[in-house]
């Protein structure tokens, strides 16, 4: 049974088919089919299918198929349920829809030619083979992400739901570190917390860092243990059918940070709450990033640990040193969900040294991440090219009693709206 309303996926519908026609003759979305773990025999990953069937179609089966065509509009097709399955499985979700089996007699009685067919999702389902091209795909699923990056209401209520498990494990998580807890006992209290709340999964591998590693950015964790006086970096959400929160908060190990954590906090904090209130429409990402820059470049400026002026240290790249990614994402269903850029701007385009996954102006209905971070990273502050690329604009004397701070990120994940952005991570608090 579908968590949406047969409403919600017809309006969906309907936008997507608005949204494609005239880029072909035939659009083909499917769900995919389980993987084999190797060498398990029977056993299978957990499935997860293509964001763009189940968007479409409300169904998380393998197996499916949506089609479309000018003249018919949207077609399920769906795999029933068999007593093999029952057996093993229980009585899984049988989706509305005409039998897979059907589809490649459909498909021939459709007449698409290959350069009109855009193939979809994960590809092929089961034994049916679709022919298309990559330039119809491409131009179908561009403009089919135009219409996803917009949440609609009951998305948004499942992005709520999200938050709210992921507010509890994160509340856990803080009452649990302490100095002797490693990392892993801190990721199992987190997650099962979560869990307890209303989440089905957690919507990534949870990032759980402790002094050095919090400066690792998708840090595994392991048993690491934490000591006074050492950070905790927690990069974690729980998600609700497929929807997940993404969230990132830095604690002490014991009451307080020391004096040099909390100058890196308090510095940190300051662009999360200020890039968080520019999540309005017509803004550009890029400058959410850039303001982000400006304010910690400032910062480190203050700190004595860069030199020059802000603009500068911005151009020349050098604030990447410690700020090295993008300032967030689009996130909703999955993780990471549909970005992208502008049609009129090349892809991979950087903004003070990073790789910012979205180049666009923000719109109402966009649910953005917002997560700046200082980090003190060996890797980059040791590499003799950097070191001499950047000799006048950080002072590295200075700088080697900052290392031991680690790193610091902040995230919260918001809507924007046609008036305030809605944060709906904000009942989890900052520290």
């Amino acid at each position: 049974m579908s968590l949406f309303s047969t409403d919600a996926l017809a309006e969906r519908r309907d936008r997507a088919a608005s949204a494609i026609e005239g880029a072909a003759d035939l659009v083909l979305v499917t769900a995919g089919e389980p993987l084999q773990i190797p060498g398990g025999l029977d056993q299978q990953y957990r499935f997860v299918p293509h964001p763009e069937y189940y968007w479409l179609s409300g169904s998380r089966r393998s197996g499916g198929a949506m089609a479309w065509t000018p003249d018919d509009g949207w077609t399920p097709f769906v795999r029933p349920v068999t007593a093999e399955e029952r057996l093993w499985e229980g009585d899984p979700e049988a989706p509305e829809g005409r039998d897979v089996a059907e589809l490649e007699d459909w498909l021939k009685a459709c007449g698409a030619s290959p350069e009109r067919t855009a193939l979809l999702g994960a590809g092929a389902t089961g034994t049916v083979q679709v022919e298309g091209t990559a330039a119809c795909r491409d131009g179908a699923r561009q403009r089919l992400d135009v219409v996803r990056r917009h949440k609609d209401a009951e998305e948004i209520g499942l992005l709520r739901r999200a938050a709210r498990a992921t507010a509890a494990g994160h509340a856990r998580a803080r009452e649990v570190i302490a100095p002797g807890v490693d990392e892993r006992s801190i990721q199992i209290e987190l997650e099962a917390e979560t869990f307890r709340h209303g989440a089905d999964a957690m919507g990534y591998e949870s990032i759980v860092g402790v002094g050095a590693n919090s400066a690792v950015l998708h840090f595994a964790p392991g048993r690491r243990r934490a000591e006074e006086g050492e950070l905790v970096l927690i990069d974690a959400g729980g998600a609700v059918a497929g929807y997940t929160s993404d969230v990132t908060r830095t604690y002490p190990v014991g009451r307080t940070f020391t004096e040099r954590q909390q100058a890196i906090f308090d510095l940190v904090s300051r662009p999360v709450r200020e890039g968080s209130d520019l999540c309005r429409p017509g803004i550009e990402w890029h400058d959410v990033h850039r303001r982000a820059a400006e304010i910690l470049a400032s910062g480190l400026v203050e700190l004595g640990i860069l030199r020059g002026s802000v603009d500068g240290l911005l151009e020349s790249e050098a604030i990447a040193l410690f700020f090295p990614h993008g300032i967030g994402h689009m996130v909703g269903l999955g993780v990471r969900d549909v970005g992208g850029h502008a049609p009129d701007r090349e892809p991979g385009r950087k903004c003070c040294g990073a790789r910012v996954r979205v180049d666009l102006p923000l719109e109402a209905g966009f649910v953005m991440t917002v997560e700046p971070g200082l980090y003190f990273v060996p890797a980059i502050l040791d590499d003799p090219e950097r070191r001499q690329r950047f000799a006048d604009a950080v002072d590295w004397t200075a700088l080697e009693p900052w290392r031991d701070v680690g790193g610091v990120r902040l995230e919260d994940n918001l809507v924007v709206t046609e008036a305030e952005p809605e944060n709906l991570t904000a009942s989890i608090p900052l520290s």
